[in-house]
Order: C-alpha cells, then sequence, then structure tokens
C-alpha cells in the first residue's frame, strides 16, 4: 500500500555535479606542534606566514657538498607553534560552516605523522576546544532560533530527508517517548554533559554566524564512523551481545572459537544524485551543542586506540564526524514549514581524522598493531595516488582513472574531489628531529595536494516564496494581539480600569428592585435597557469586524507592495547577481591570463636556460673542434714526417737491394768464368793428352805441361764472392758423408719440405729415414706419424740462405684430429771459409795480392765449404 508522504528526497534543481568552469585548488594549511622538551633538537623552522623551511638533523647523512640540505614547503597558511585554537577555527572551519548553513558541503582532514597533533587539532582539550566542538556551536549558535521540532525531519536511510507534518512529529515523538528501553534514543538536552566537555568553548570565543536565512527551518543531524583495517564501523551504533557473531579482542581481532574471521562492516553505496554514502550508519538528531558532544563522546569511547613507541594514545583507524544539515523553507504565511519535498536541502560537512603514517621499524609493532600499521600505511597511499592522478589529470590533460575503490577511505569522499563541496587540508607538523625523514614525505604529498583543483560548487536555488515571511507573520500576531487588548477580550478581563471604562460606555441600567408582585414596569424597563445594551455591543462588534477587515486588506496591500518591492529587489539582486557574475568571469580570465603570464614567463625562463645550456655547449664545441684541428694539424705533420722517413727508409732499402743485386750479378758473373776456366782447363788437358799421345807416337819426348795462360780480361777483373759454392769439377770424384739427424730415430717422422724451398749442393744434407715427405701437412699423413719436421729457409744477415728444421711431437685430440706441438730448433747455414771480408780496408795493399792468389789457385782447394749445425731447444 503506498503511503503518503514518504518517498524519497527528490534530486535538487539544476544539475547534480558544477557545471562552470570555475576551479578552487584544494586549500592546506600547516600546523606546528611544540616539541615536548625545550632541549630537544628541531628540525623545521618557520619563515613566514605561508612557508616552512626543514634543517636536516645532525645524525643525517650530508650531501654531495658536504652541506646540509635544506627544503622550502609554501602552503596557504602557516600556523606557529603560538596559534590557538580559536584562530586556527577562524582562518580554517569557519567558512566551511558559512558554506554548510548556505546548502554547500565540505570536508575537512588532519593529515600527518604520528604524534604530530591531530586529533587535538580536531577534538581539542578542556578549555581549548578542537574545530570539531567550535563547528557544532557555531552552527547551533547560528540556527538556534530557527531550528524545527524534533522529528519534522526524518532521514529516509538513502542518504535524503523526508519531511514530516507537525502530526506524525507529534506521534513520532510521543512513540519514542513511551518506550521503556529504546534502542536510540535522541539525547535530551537535559542531561548533564559529560565534564570533560563542558568547559571546551567559553563564551567569548563563541560564533555566530550573520547571514541566516530567517524563513527556513533546520535540522542538525550528526553521524560517527570509523575506518579501521580498511573496514567500516558505526560508533554510534547500540547493538546487544550476540553470541553467535564474533567477539572482538582488544586489538580489533573479530574471533570466534579462537579462529580469525573476517569482521563484518558498513556497506558503501551510491544514492540518486551519484553521491556515496555508508548505508545502515545511525544519523542522531541533536538540538544543541552539549548534545552532540554528548553523542560525540559516546562514539569516541568506541573509538579504537592503543599505545604504541611514538604515541601513548595514538588513533588505529580513521574517524569521520559528519555534521549533515537539513532545511526546508516555511509556507507563505511564515507558520508551517513547505510540504514540497523538492525544496528540502541537506548539506553536510566530514570532519576526518586520519591515522598517522608510522614506520613499522621506529614502532616495533608485532601482530594486530603491524597489520593496523599496514592497513593505514596502504589507505595513505592510496589517498596520495588518488591526489597524483588527480594532479596529472589537470596539468597535462589525460584521463586517467582515479583509483578511488583502492581505499573506503578514498571511495567514501570521491564526490568531494570531482567538485561536491569545498575540501581543506591540515598538515600537522611535529618538529621534533626523530620524524624528519616521516616529515619530507608529508610535506612533498602536501606540496602536490596543493596543485589538485577541485570545481567549485554551484548555488542552491533560491525559493520562488518572498522573503522575510517569518518575520511578517511575528508582526502580524503582535499587531493582532495589541488590537485584541485594545478592543478588549479575554485577556482584559483581569484589568478592571478597562472593564470599569467599557461599563460606563453603555447604558445605566434602571433600578431593579421588585416590592409587588404585580409590578409589570420594573421588568420592562430593565428588558429594554439590557436590549439597547444588546444593540450597543452589536454594533460594536460589527465595527470591530470592519476594523479588522480594513486593517486585513491595508496589510494585504502592504503585503502586495512588500511583495513588489521583494520582486524588484529580487529582480535588483539578480541583476547584481550577473554584474558579479561578469566581475567573477573577468576576475576569472585576470586570474587566466595571470597563470597563462607566470606559464609564459616560466616557460621563457627554461628557454633562458636552455639557450645558456646550448650556448655552453657550443662554446664547449668549439673548444673541442679547435682542438681536433690543432690535433689533427699535429697529425698531418706527424704524417708528412713518417711519409719522409718512410721514404727516406725506402730509399735505403732501394739503395741496398740495388747492392745486393750487383753483388750477386758479379757473384753469377765470377761463378760462370769459374764454369768457364774449368772447362778450358779440362780443353787444355785433353789437348795435351792427345797431343802427347801423338808425340809419343812419333817416338818424340813427352812435352812438358804448358802453363795456364793468364787472361788480362780475368785480372783486370776484381774478385768478388760467389753467393753460392762453387762447383766440384767431376774428374775429382767426392762421396758425401751421410750425417745423421738428431731427429733419426725409431719415430715415424712426417718431413714437411715446402715447394719454395731451394736444394743447396751441400755435403752435409738433413736425412731423415722412413719419412714421409710432404709439400702440404694433411690430417692422413699426420695420423700415421708421432714426430714432425718442418723445413724453412730465410737468408741470413751475411746474405746466405739459412736453413731452420721446426720438430715437434704430434699428438691426438678430443675431437679426434691432430695437433702439432712443437719442442726444438735446428739451425743449417752455410758459410765460405777463405772469403774475402765485407768490408775492405781503406788504402790496404794485400788487395791485389789475393786477386792474384784467387785465381791462381786450383777451383777444388779455392774454397771451402762448411756446414755449420745450431740446436736449441724450444723454451
Amino acid at each position: 500500500m503506498y503511503r503518503q508522504g514518504k518517498g524519497k528526497t527528490p534530486r535538487r534543481h539544476g544539475p547534480k555535479k558544477a557545471t562552470n568552469t570555475d576551479k578552487d585548488p584544494v586549500g592546506v594549511c600547516c600546523r606546528i606542534r611544540p616539541l615536548g622538551a625545550e632541549d630537544e633538537e628541531c628540525c623545521v623552522e618557520m619563515i613566514s606566514s605561508s612557508t616552512i623551511q626543514l634543517h636536516a638533523p645532525d645524525g643525517l647523512k650530508a650531501n654531495r657538498n658536504g652541506e646540509f640540505k635544506e627544503m622550502q614547503y609554501s602552503f596557504k597558511k602557516v600556523f606557529g607553534i603560538k596559534t590557538t585554537q580559536m584562530e586556527l577555527f577562524e582562518e580554517v572551519a569557519k567558512p566551511l560552516i558559512e558554506d554548510l548553513i548556505h546548502c554547500k558541503n565540505g570536508l575537512l582532514f588532519t593529515y600527518g605523522v604520528t604524534g604530530s597533533g591531530k586529533t587535538f587539532t580536531m577534538t581539542g582539550s578542556p578549555g581549548e576546544g578542537g574545530l570539531l566542538p567550535r563547528s557544532l556551536d557555531m552552527v547551533f549558535n547560528s540556527i538556534g532560533p530557527f531550528q524545527a521540532k524534533r522529528y519534522v525531519f526524518k532521514p529516509d536511510e538513502k542518504n535524503g530527508m523526508e519531511v514530516q507534518n507537525q502530526v506524525d512529529a507529534l506521534l513520532e515523538r510521543q512513540k519514542r517517548d513511551s518506550q521503556p528501553t529504546p534502542i536510540l534514543k535522541t539525547p535530551s538536552s537535559r542531561h548533564r554533559p559529560d565534564p570533560e566537555f563542558a568547559d571546551m568553548i567559553s563564551s567569548e570565543e563563541a560564533c555566530k554566524s550573520e547571514n541566516v536565512d530567517e524563513d527556513c527551518c533546520y535540522s542538525v543531524f550528526v553521524s560517527y564512523i570509523e575506518i579501521y583495517n580498511n573496514y567500516i564501523y558505526d560508533l554510534l551504533e547500540d547493538t546487544p551481545y550476540d553470541p553467535i557473531r564474533p567477539k572482538w579482542l582488544g586489538g580489533g581481532t573479530p574471533v570466534r572459537n579462537n579462529e580469525f574471521i573476517p569482521p563484518q562492516s558498513k556497506i558503501l553505496r551510491e544514492d540518486q544524485n551519484h553521491n556515496m554514502y555508508v548505508a545502515g550508519c545511525t544519523e542522531v538528531e541533536v538540538k544543541s551543542t552539549e548534545e552532540a558532544f554528548e553523542v560525540f563522546w559516546k562514539g569516541q569511547k568506541k573509538r579504537r586506540i592503543a599505545n604504541t613507541e611514538l604515541n601513548r594514545e595514538s588513533s588505529r583507524s580513521h574517524s569521520v564526524f559528519t555534521i549533515k544539515l537539513a532545511q526546508a523553507p516555511l509556507d507563505a504565511d511564515g507558520d508551517h514549514i513547505l510540504q514540497d519535498k523538492s525544496q528540502v536541502n541537506v548539506s553536510q560537512l566530514c570532519l576526518v581524522d586520519l591515522a598517522g603514517s608510522e614506520r613499522t621499524s621506529r614502532t616495533r609493532a608485532e601482530g594486530s598493531r603491524l597489520r593496523e600499521a599496514g592497513n593505514i600505511n596502504q589507505s595513505l597511499m592510496t589517498l596520495r595516488t588518488c591526489m597524483e592522478v588527480l594532479r596529472e589529470n589537470q596539468m597535462y590533460g589525460t584521463n586517467k582513472m582515479v583509483p578511488y575503490r583502492d581505499s573506503k577511505i578514498t571511495h567514501l569522499f570521491k564526490n568531494y574531489f570531482d567538485g561536491e563541496g569545498k575540501v581543506r587540508m591540515i598538515v600537522c607538523v611535529n618538529p621534533k628531529a626523530d620524524d624528519y625523514e616521516e616529515t619530507i614525505l608529508v610535506m612533498r604529498f602536501a606540496e602536490m595536494t596543493q596543485e589538485v583543483e577541485v570545481a567549485r560548487p554551484v548555488d542552491r536555488p533560491i525559493c520562488f516564496l518572498a522573503a522575510g515571511r517569518r518575520h511578517r507573520n511575528q508582526a502580524f500576531r503582535d499587531e493582532l494581539s495589541r488590537r485584541l487588548d485594545d478592543r478588549g477580550g479575554p485577556t482584559y478581563s483581569d484589568d478592571p480600569v478597562l472593564l470599569n471604562q467599557l461599563i460606563e460606555s453603555l447604558p445605566v441600567l434602571p433600578p431593579c428592585e421588585l416590592v409587588d408582585p404585580a409590578d409589570d414596569q420594573t421588568l420592562p424597563r430593565l428588558i429594554e435597557v439590557l436590549e439597547t445594551r444588546l444593540r450597543i455591543r452589536q454594533m460594536m462588534t460589527e465595527q470591530f469586524n470592519k476594523t479588522a477587515n480594513t486593517l486585513k486588506s491595508m496589510l494585504q496591500q502592504f503585503d502586495g507592495q512588500l511583495s513588489a518591492k521583494d520582486t524588484f529587489l529580487h529582480d535588483q539582486q539578480s541583476k547584481l547577481g550577473e554584474k558579479d557574475r561578469v566581475i567573477v568571469s573577468q576576475k576569472t580570465e585576470i586570474e587566466r591570463l595571470e597563470k597563462k603570464s607566470k606559464t609564459l614567463e616560466y616557460k621563457i625562463d627554461i628557454l633562458q636556460k636552455t639557450t645558456d645550456v646550448y650556448e655552453q655547449d657550443k662554446r664547449s664545441l668549439q673548444q673541442e673542434l679547435e682542438t681536433r684541428e690543432q690535433r689533427l694539424l699535429r697529425e698531418l705533420s706527424e704524417k708528412k714526417r713518417m711519409e719522409q722517413r718512410m721514404q727516406g727508409m725506402v730509399t735505403d732499402a732501394r739503395h741496398k737491394w740495388e747492392k745486393e743485386c750487383e753483388r750477386r750479378v758479379n757473384a753469377k758473373q765470377l761463378e760462370m768464368q769459374n764454369k768457364l776456366w774449368v772447362k778450358d782447363e779440362k780443353l787444355k788437358q785433353l789437348k795435351a793428352i792427345v797431343t802427347e799421345s801423338s808425340s809419343n807416337s812419333g817416338g818424340g819426348c813427352a812435352a812438358e805441361r804448358p802453363e795456364r795462360p793468364s787472361r788480362e780480361r780475368d785480372r783486370n777483373m776484381p774478385q768478388k764472392r760467389s753467393a753460392s759454392p762453387s762447383p766440384i769439377p767431376t774428374a775429382l770424384p767426392v762421396h758425401p758423408m751421410h750425417r745423421r739427424s738428431h731427429s733419426a730415430g725409431g719415430e715415424k717422422w712426417v718431413d714437411h719440405k715446402p715447394a719454395c724451398n731451394l736444394d743447396l749442393d751441400t755435403v752435409m744434407q738433413p736425412i731423415i729415414p722412413n719419412a714421409i715427405k710432404v709439400s702440404t701437412p694433411n690430417e692422413k699423413a699426420l695420423s700415421k706419424c708421432n714426430m714432425y719436421v718442418l723445413r724453412h729457409q730465410e737468408l741470413a744477415s751475411d746474405g746466405e740462405i739459412e736453413t731452420k728444421l721446426i720438430k715437434g711431437n704430434v699428438f691426438k685430440t678430443r675431437a679426434g684430429g691432430q695437433a702439432v706441438q712443437f719442442t726444438d730448433i735446428e739451425t743449417l747455414r752455410q758459410e765460405c771459409a777463405a772469403g774475402p771480408s765485407r768490408k775492405r780496408r781503406s788504402g790496404s795493399a794485400e788487395g791485389p795480392v789475393q786477386q792474384e792468389d784467387v785465381e791462381n789457385r786450383p777451383p777444388v782447394a779455392g774454397t771451402s765449404l762448411s756446414y755449420i749445425h745450431q740446436k736449441r731447444r724450444k723454451p
């Protein structure tokens, strides 16, 4: 069955997301907490109201130059150690409360290392209330006279609000009040507040917004959740003990029968306006600051904290306290809330206290503490990743997907970064030296977050009813009460003076004493007077009604004139809004041009630096080019000197070889002359034999052997040394002696004699019996023998041919082939025993005599041959 008035909160007018291009950066402020001890080393210094500087502690390594590296970071505002909670609230949270009252959402979260003062900044302490209690106090101070009665606004459990009439709200209040032990009941302001929050905010520090719409009714709902180990838990939920469900240990570990089970947490869902919310989260309606404190303290007692090495009460979870403000306009009479659900606006402010980032090596966490620290660091890392992707998409025009779903904390607040409200962050810093490295990481994340821009939320539509309805209704009631007081009524029955005046204005009553039963005059006179009084009273009533109608018409006329003035004022405000939009657009254009100018200046600086780099490279290249040119010139001059040197060497070698050729030609000529002389001698001997035979036959005596006739050409020709030994005459047979080589033995040899070797006509020749003679070594010959000799010939320094016998062992390789290892070298050289010296002494008289001796001596005895055997072992 359809129930009247129980529908969902409809969509708001206009687009949900901001359609304008106006964007605001994420406002990041920094707060420095005081040191724990005066003698403790400080590594953070506040330079100005927007800049801090980090000094590396003494125990940290220095950079390359041997000096400590100092880094500066800029923020929207920097709050020093003397900053009060009130000053911080005025600067950061108060504008968000103003936006909350004007139907705009906000997100404020604290970020920092464990022990940096995040919880103190958000919650505070007695006498020094933090951002959360001050925000609640400002909200109730602003909307206090305009709050709706309880249960007029009711959450629909789908992130929306329902509006109930006065009767349903009254029945709801009676129903809740009649429950003996309610599961969840809105706390009463008559209860005594918790003493820890009683004196958080003094009356002198109370804040109030002056721009509250008096024609609306307001109601405040609060919720408190925590995100622990990436699970969402409702801190305001009252659930009885269930023996079937898991129990919880002190570290937040669910167990059943001493076995770990995954905890059951709340689920994130998306409403019809595409906003994320926690399904089934408890929302408590509060009517005063004390009630809100009581609800907050109830959830705070359930929040998970633990004692670690860095903080005695370290938050082990991310807490989210949400202030939801529902508002709806009054009707045209200004008496009751307008029952049009499309006019209901719901705005919320989320105050987030993030758990501190920490290194497990410093906290020495184990077991559940270690798992908690890992989940905290993982969620904070996801938050950093989302900020980096958003910054990259905005700066470089990319369209990368932001990983909101990797963590519950980022998934819950993804709408704020997509343009659903303002985002503010307070970075808390502990200046002690032990937190220096973690503080650097926090500063880098905060500096990068400032570059992320969030779309500016659009203004909610203005109600079509005239403004000032509540004030006019109250004025009408006051005037009506005054008129009734003037004309008389139940309220004047206690005033004797006004009563006597009213009685005196009526006709006087005649004597009404009856002394005679037959008196017929007294009663008629009394009746006549009373009828006269009645007519006068009716006339007065008619006159009063006429006056009231006239006053009502005058009020309606005034109301119409006021409506016309309101319409005119609205038109002027719309024109003023258009002008403001033009001004804003012009300011935006100016800001864009300023940003463009800064960008161009930055590019110019980059180009200037690039130009300087190129100029430096050009100079270095020119120097290198000049160096290379000088080197090339030196190389050219060296080349010319080398060419000249080589040319001289070639000339010397040519002269040397010309002399050598001339020597060899002379030696060959001498050899031919010797051969010719031998032949002549043979002919002479033959002639002598023939002559002797003929003379003997004729009876004559044997003639004496004639002497060798000398030749003029032989005498005139100088003696030259032959390059090769003279041939042996055939008349004197010579039997050469065979010399046994050192390599002759029982081994089988491969005698390698190249085809280019010359055969020398010497007596002693190396002879290897049973050797396989080859001109080119091959596999087949090497496989049959175990020894190897190579005959190598070369020209010695004295111009004679020198033969070398290079010996080696043949062995088989693993691959099946044959290899030779050389072990010995024998050298064979031919020399002339009585040959002339190459160097002739100048002015010596022995030259012709030697020439004569050489010419006259016999050929065999004139030249002797020697065979020199030199053996050298290979090292």
